[in-house]
């Protein structure tokens, strides 16, 4: 069984620790507990500079809140998806609705356009449209090369019935990567349960809070480097 992980991080440190602990890809974002939000420059090109194993993958969301999009907000993802293009960025990830909650191929095909070449994954959007099956049979004739799901449950665990259609729908002409509680314990039963071959996970663990001070700003989550390389091990091992 020949695994791909991707890990998902938000800082720099975390990119790092991903390449060197041999992911397969990198979904770069800012804000990751908000489900992830497109990364700033400084961001995008400190990884890129630092990460030379790993392909390096934008999310490119321009807010959070679901995935109906105006068109100046469009506008700003075309000039997201230039920028990590130009950036020297190995893939974007994007994804837009319609208001009938269906995926919105018109934007997607501008959004493809715009990478210019570059491999494009459609994101968690596709949980939230009316039909991810349908979904994925619509994006094949868009070029996309990848749709990142966990067959619209919560989790992967729950959506496995959901996940191994879609993966049937797809074909050869695109691969599903399996999202949403991704772990060690879990990765390899859902692979074999669903014939996914590529696993998203964005494992993390909360820095303990500073010390108590008159202005509190809190503490934030970075990459579990241990569920991380546990992950990339096990896919590793069940190459051999």
């Amino acid at each position: 069984m020949n695994l791909r992980i991707e890990l998902s991080t938000d800082t720099v440190d975390g990119a790092v620790a991903a390449d060197e602990l041999g992911a397969d890809r990198i979904e770069l974002c800012s804000a990751g507990e908000l489900g992830g939000l497109t990364p700033g420059p400084g961001l995008l090109a400190a990884v890129l500079a630092r990460c030379h194993r790993a392909e390096v993958h934008v999310l490119i969301r321009p807010r959070e809140g679901g995935f109906r999009y105006t068109p100046s907000e469009v506008d700003a993802m075309l000039t997201d998806v230039r920028h990590a293009a130009i950036s020297g960025a190995a893939g974007v990830v994007v994804g837009a609705l319609t208001a009938r909650n269906e995926l919105d191929r018109a934007v997607l095909a501008d959004l493809v356009a715009a990478a210019d070449g570059l491999p494009v994954t459609v994101h968690r959007a596709i949980d939230v449209s009316a039909d991810p099956v349908a979904a994925v049979e619509a994006l094949v004739p868009l070029g996309v090369r990848r749709v990142l799901s966990s067959g619209g449950a919560a989790r992967a665990e729950d959506g496995v019935p959901v996940l191994r259609r879609m993966v049937a729908a797809a074909g050869d002409a695109l691969a599903v990567m399996a999202c949403g509680g991704i772990r060690p314990h879990n990765a390899l039963a859902i692979a074999r349960a669903t014939g996914v071959r590529d696993l998203h996970a964005a494992p993390r663990r909360r820095l303990p809070p500073p010390p108590p001070s008159a202005v509190d700003y809190g503490t934030y989550a970075v990459l579990d480097e241990e569920a991380a390389g546990a992950l990339v091990a096990l896919a590793r091992s069940a190459e051999g």
